[in-house]
């Protein structure tokens, strides 16, 4: 397989199984799923058995019990049971558009990793999404998306881009090439030299800490936000905390200050 796409996600099948219609329509269908499952109850076991029985998709469910946000654990036990030696990051409320795979397939390059983004929908839009708007792609054209709910300029531009607008304005965004959970891929090779993510760290920047070490390690960032698309489906943010906050940025302090490239908090 070209590519392994990790989907990290946690009681959210709804949204879910929208995210996995968008896999099922993608013009390059030679890559593996991997579920990163954050401790989901049965609805996800569920929904996940019955793709498995009615879908061509290659999908393989890694899960462990639930006992809090646990999810840079269950990312690395992604990454170890993974068979590509290109891995594609993405999220479980992340519809990802028809040249998604493809996209980061071709862009994918040595000494490099590939930065994406996201165009965040209101809840509104998000419910009102059905299999046949991710089948004709509408949930991904602009007019459509207005139709329920106002567009901000900036997701409207990175819809409305066309191959070659697309790569101008990665060329011309001030926005820095980071690595986000939501939309990046890296080969299987870096992303294990660097020992996977950091297990210590809960919500808040973990992609960005992961990112950081790769850079240290002699990764650097490609911008490929106007390129790789994916839609983000609205939902609350409980798991966010001061304290997770806090923890967070002292880590990544100290992995800029110390330049640390592989973390003793990861896949070993």
């Amino acid at each position: 397989m070209k590519a392994t796409v990790i989907i990290t996600t946690y009681n959210s099948p709804e949204w879910l199984e929208k995210v996995l219609w968008g896999y099922e329509n993608q013009i390059d269908t030679d890559f593996e799923i991997v579920i990163a499952d954050d401790g989901s109850g049965e609805e996800t076991q569920k929904l996940l058995k019955t793709f498995k029985t009615n879908s061509s998709l290659n999908i393989k469910h890694v899960w462990h019990e639930d006992d809090g946000f646990q999810k840079t654990k269950i990312l690395n036990k992604a990454i170890e049971g993974s068979h590509s030696d290109y891995l594609i990051f993405t999220d479980g409320d992340c519809i990802p558009r028809k040249d998604f795979v493809d996209s980061h397939v071709k862009l994918s390059e040595k000494g490099k990793f590939l930065s994406g983004g996201y165009c965040k929908l209101p809840m509104k839009t998000s419910l009102t999404i059905s299999k046949e708007n991710v089948e004709n792609q509408d949930c991904f054209d602009v007019k459509w998306l207005n139709n329920i709910e106002k567009l901000s300029f900036s997701n409207a531009l990175k819809l409305g881009s066309s191959i070659s607008k697309g790569n101008i304005l990665d060329s011309i965004t001030p926005t820095k090439a980071t690595f986000n959970g939501c939309n990046s891929s890296v080969f299987k090779s870096d992303a294990i030299a660097i020992n996977g993510f950091d297990e210590r760290m809960k919500y808040g920047g973990l992609d960005r800490e992961f990112g950081e070490r790769l850079m240290n390690y002699g990764i650097s960032g490609k911008q490929i936000r106007h390129k790789a698309i994916v839609v983000h489906l609205d939902h609350p943010r409980g798991y966010k905390t001061k304290e997770s906050l806090k923890n967070n940025y002292d880590i990544r302090k100290e992995v800029k200050r110390k330049k640390i490239k592989r973390t003793p908090f990861g896949i070993e």
